[in-house]
C-alpha cells in the first residue's frame, strides 16, 4: 500500500462496498426511507467524506446525495453538478438545464413518496449534524411545506453507517495498523532516543516526519511523555535511564484511522530488562483489556460495559480507568463510548448506544499501579485497535503485551 494511487483505487472499493452493503442494512435496519445528505463546498457534513470517491475531495457549490428505499431496493442518486466521477457510484439525477436543485430533490421526493425524510440533524452528536443552517433555512423556504414537515432526524443512520466497517476495510485495516506499529517500534528504538540526549518533542517530531514521508496524515499530533520518580513529563523533558516512556499515536490510510498507545521502558546500565515489577503490571494491564473485550456483546449499551467492566477490574484487585471509544471512519468515531478520561461514570447520549457487529474500536484504558522503582503511582497507558466482529473483539495486529525497552543488549 505504499503507492497512492493504489490506496486511492482501494479506498474508492470500500467506498462502493459500503454504498452496496452498508447502506441498504443501515436504511433497512433503522427504518430509513429516505435519507437526504447536502453540503456547501467547504462546509461539507461529515457523512460527505464517507459517501463520495477519492476523486471528489470537495462539495461542488451544494452537493446533494440521496439514499432511497422502493421495493426493497436503496437507490443512490446524485442531485450534484454533473460530475464523471460520481457516474460510477449514483444515479444521476439534475440537469441544471432544466431546473434547479431544489426542483430535482422535490421531484425525486414525489417520485418516492416517502413518509419520513431524514436529514442530518442532531442536537447529541457533531457527525450526525452536518447539514448547514443555510441549507437547512433553503429547504425549508424553497421546498413546499408538505415535504419540509416530513424532516426527520437521521441520526441513527448516520451513527451505523459510520460505525460500519465493510469486508475489504476489515481485510486491510491490519495492514494499516501495521503501518502505525513500524513508526512506534522505530520511535521506540536505540535508533532515535539516546538516553540522556533526546526529548519527548524530538521523538513526537520523528514520527511526524515519517508520517508525512509516507505520504499519510495524523489526525491528531503524536505525542509522547514519560513517567518516574519525579511524577510524569512531556515537551522539552530529556529522557534519561529509568524512565517509562509513553506513546499515544494514530495514523489515517485509506479513511480509516488507528489509535495505538504503547509503553518502553529506559534500561539501566545495570539492568537487561524491564523490572519484574513494571513487567507484572503489563500483565495486569493486559488482563484489564480482556475483561473488557469480554463484556463487549452484541447489543449491549457503552454504559452497561463500562460498568460491568471496571467492577469486574476491581474484584480482580486493580484500579482501572476506562475510556474505550469508536474508531474507523473517523478517530473518535460514532457508536457506544465506553466511559470518558475525564469522567468514569455513565456517559449520556453516547454511552446508550449499543454495540454492532463489523465495528473497530479503540480499546483505550489504564491502570494505577504503585511502582517500588518510582515509589508512586504510575498509569500504565495502553491502547489498541481492535474489531468486533461475530461478537468477539480481536486485536488488529500482534504484539499488544510489549513493552519496548532501550539499553542494555538491545541497543
Amino acid at each position: 500500500m505504499s503507492d497512492i494511487i493504489e490506496r486511492n483505487q482501494l479506498q474508492d472499493k470500500m467506498l462502493k462496498e459500503r454504498l452496496e452493503t452498508v447502506i441498504p442494512k443501515v436504511m433497512r435496519e433503522t427504518g430509513t426511507e429516505f435519507w437526504i445528505i447536502a453540503s456547501r463546498e467547504y462546509n461539507e457534513d461529515p457523512v460527505f467524506s464517507c459517501i463520495t470517491p477519492t476523486t471528489y475531495p470537495t462539495a461542488r457549490r451544494i452537493s446533494i446525495f440521496v439514499f432511497a428505499v422502493r421495493d426493497g431496493f436503496t437507490d443512490c442518486i446524485s442531485l450534484c453538478m454533473p460530475d464523471e466521477n460520481l457516474k460510477k457510484y449514483y444515479r444521476m439525477e439534475y440537469d441544471r438545464t432544466k431546473e434547479s436543485q431544489m426542483e430535482a430533490l422535490e421531484r425525486v421526493i414525489r417520485q418516492y413518496d416517502p413518509q419520513k425524510i431524514s436529514i442530518d440533524v442532531s442536537e447529541s452528536y457533531a457527525c450526525c449534524d452536518g447539514l448547514s443552517v443555510g441549507l437547512y433555512r433553503k429547504f425549508m423556504k424553497e421546498l413546499p411545506e408538505d415535504i419540509t414537515k416530513r424532516f426527520v432526524s437521521a441520526e441513527e443512520a448516520v451513527i451505523r453507517l459510520i460505525e460500519t466497517r465493510t469486508k475489504t476495510e476489515i481485510q486491510y485495516y491490519p495492514e494499516i495498523c501495521d503501518i502505525a506499529v513500524d513508526i512506534i517500534e522505530e520511535a521506540f528504538s536505540g535508533k532515535v532516543i539516546k538516553p540522556g540526549i533526546t526529548t519527548c518533542n524530538d521523538v513526537e517530531n520523528f514520527m511526524k516526519r515519517k508520517v508525512n514521508k509516507a505520504g499519510l496524515t495524523t489526525w491528531f499530533d503524536p505525542t509522547i511523555d514519560l513517567q518516574n520518580e519525579k511524577g510524569m513529563a512531556d515537551g522539552d523533558t530529556v529522557i534519561q535511564k529509568g524512565d517509562l516512556v509513553h506513546c499515544d499515536f494514530g495514523i489515517v490510510c485509506m479513511g480509516l484511522h488507528t489509535d495505538m498507545q504503547k509503553l518502553c521502558y529506559i534500561l539501566k546500565d545495570d539492568e537487561q530488562e524491564a523490572p519484574y515489577e513494571l513487567q507484572r503490571a503489563m500483565k495486569r494491564n493486559n488482563a484489564f483489556q480482556d475483561i473488557v473485550r469480554s463484556n463487549m456483546k452484541a447489543g449491549r449499551t457503552g454504559n452497561e460495559i463500562f460498568f460491568a467492566s471496571v467492577q469486574e477490574g476491581k474484584k480482580e484487585g486493580l484500579r482501572p480507568v476506562l475510556y474505550t471509544h469508536p474508531l474507523g471512519l473517523f478517530g473518535h468515531s460514532c457508536g457506544p463510548t465506553i466511559g470518558l478520561w475525564t469522567n468514569q461514570n455513565a456517559i449520556y447520549p453516547a454511552g446508550e448506544n449499543k454495540v454492532h457487529d463489523c465495528t473497530a474500536y479503540a480499546l483505550e484504558l489504564s491502570i494505577i499501579e504503585y511502582l517500588e522503582m518510582y515509589q508512586r503511582d504510575t498509569y500504565i497507558f495502553t491502547e489498541e485497535t481492535v474489531l468486533f466482529e461475530k461478537n468477539y473483539v480481536r486485536f488488529l495486529y500482534e504484539g499488544r503485551e510489549k513493552l519496548y525497552t532501550i539499553g542494555g543488549t538491545n541497543e
